[in-house]
């Protein structure tokens, strides 16, 4: 009652934005480990209370990591050294091996950017009171695949930093070869989604909040490990699910195939993840530093996961006429986006468990948040290309 009184006096704009606030931190912490909410407090006020990436100006974030030199040259994991191989071989050019003469109308269901299930559009209807004829609903897809790309976008130019980051960082040679070929692979994805939603979508959402946070945590820790297990692991992990379903659903034949090239590579950069991780885990860290890191893959997994409750493009939509409540429940619950985080979390924890990030002591948590039923898939090093693209 007390805080409702003083909520009251303060002007809607301010309560919005101090309510979003404790929202937003609420989030974090849900692993019960104090250290990594410690480390991770200074990137959640950065990102979600001072909202740092929709400033519209460049954010300068330091990094302290260590760059290793290794002037003895030699190669020490063959798997990693074929895996660099088949990166060279696969690689491709941006500009000539996609048709950007394809004429893109998000507007013509016959190229459907994304198909109705993936939006509660009968639920903004009777239990919302918004009803979308077929052009707004047809804008309205247009938005939301425009903000899925948007933070397609902003995900790869974190990647590419810290590809370039690992590349440095990492401690032995054939990882370092490899690593060369990501920041090629992320310097082209970049160049692809930005050319996509600026010459065919014809605009570019803001990063979002959850997603700055986790790119602001792992670019400015030292640790080389923590960079892998935050890029490779999380997000790219991640990554190549939202990839997948989004090339299984769309019918518009420029972003399939944009997609279907993008996809190959980030199933080589989360494989590469899981065997630069694996054995390091289990030989090199001590217990308390493998549970730090076990609580901080959760906590991101749960900021992944919210990740995509597209709070701008209801802003932009919806803001006054529905409670944000309302629109989590109704965006969440959809056949699509349900769908959507399956694909998403079935490529993710499968990793977390082949690397030792998934041991009793924390699985109860993944139960209690609906992702153990993805444990025994298949890890990166097991799944084909073929079959991420089905």
């Amino acid at each position: 009652m007390i805080e409702e009184k003083v909520m009251g006096n303060i002007p809607s704009h301010a309560r919005q934005t101090i309510s979003n606030a404790i929202s937003s931190i609420s989030l974090a912490g849900q692993a019960g480990n104090p250290k990594v909410l410690y480390n991770m407090l200074p990137s959640v006020i950065r990102g979600l209370v001072l909202k740092e990436g929709k400033k519209n100006k460049p954010v300068h974030i330091k990094s302290g990591h260590t760059a290793n030199f290794d002037f003895t040259y030699g190669t020490e994991n063959s798997e990693m050294y074929e895996l660099y191989r088949r990166a060279v071989s696969n690689q491709w050019n941006g500009e000539t091996q996609l048709n950007w003469n394809t004429n893109v109308d998000p507007t013509n269901p016959e190229f459907d950017l994304l198909p109705d299930s993936f939006f509660p559009f009968e639920r903004f209807h009777h239990e919302g009171g918004i009803k979308l004829n077929q052009k707004e609903r047809m804008e309205f897809k247009h938005s939301m695949a425009s903000w899925m790309l948007s933070q397609f976008l902003h995900g790869e130019q974190g990647a590419l930093f810290a590809a370039a980051q690992v590349t440095e960082s990492i401690g032995w040679l054939d990882g370092k070869l490899y690593g060369a070929t990501q920041v090629m692979d992320e310097g082209r994805h970049v160049e692809v989604f930005l050319r996509y939603l600026d010459t065919k979508m014809n605009r570019i959402y803001q990063i979002n909040d959850n997603l700055f946070v986790i790119i602001d945590q792992l670019m400015t820790d030292s640790r080389w490990d923590m960079k892998f297990l935050g890029m490779q692991i999380m997000v790219e992990g991640l990554a190549l699910g939202a990839f997948s379903n989004m090339y299984n659903h769309t019918k518009e034949p420029l972003l399939k195939e944009l997609l279907k090239n993008v996809i190959q590579d980030e199933a080589r950069h989360v494989h590469y993840g899981v065997l630069a991780l694996k054995d390091h885990i289990k030989n090199n860290l001590s217990e308390k530093e493998r549970q730090e890191r076990e609580d901080w893959s959760f906590e991101v997994a749960l900021l992944m996961r919210n990740r995509f409750l597209a709070h701008e493009v209801y802003e932009e939509w919806f803001e006054g006429k529905m409670k944000k409540a309302d629109w989590n429940n109704y965006i969440s619950n959809t056949s699509g986006m349900i769908d959507f985080r399956k694909t998403m979390f079935k490529r993710l924890v499968p990793n977390l468990k082949f690397i030792g990030l998934l041991s009793p002591r924390i699985q109860e948590k993944y139960n209690r948040a609906g992702l153990m039923v993805y444990a025994d898939g298949k890890n990166a090093s097991e799944i084909t290309v073929q079959e991420l693209l089905v």
